[in-house]
């Protein structure tokens, strides 16, 4: 889950390189896990399209579009959580995962 959006963030930096941040906040029972980059952002028109099956904005054969999709699950589905994104284009990408700690309740079966 953290590795396909730190790719993501990666990808969307400038050819020269950019800025990538990881941040981690703890409150009220829930840990939240932002990704941020300076890069090329998500356009407006694709913002309600990125986290579908099969969407993807790179070229035929680069990407198979489920990258967001499966992340989302994990989250929302595995861990009970949310994630959320904000993003201008031309000026970055940011990304939060919302967890409850384990002390929450939200503990994998073994």
């Amino acid at each position: 889950m953290v590795t396909n959006l730190v790719v993501n963030a990666v990808e969307a930096l400038p050819p020269k390189g950019g800025c990538i941040s990881l941040d981690f906040a703890n409150h009220d029972g829930l840990v939240d896990l932002a990704i941020s980059d300076n890069g090329s952002g998500i356009d407006p028109a694709v913002q309600t399209k990125i986290f579908d099956p099969l969407f993807t904005t790179k070229r035929f054969g680069e990407s198979t579009g489920l990258g967001l999709t499966i992340v989302r699950d994990i989250v929302t589905g595995t861990f009970n959580g949310s994630i959320e994104f904000t993003s201008q284009p031309g000026n970055g990408t940011r990304f939060t995962v919302r967890l409850p700690t384990a002390d929450n309740g939200t503990c994998l079966p073994t």
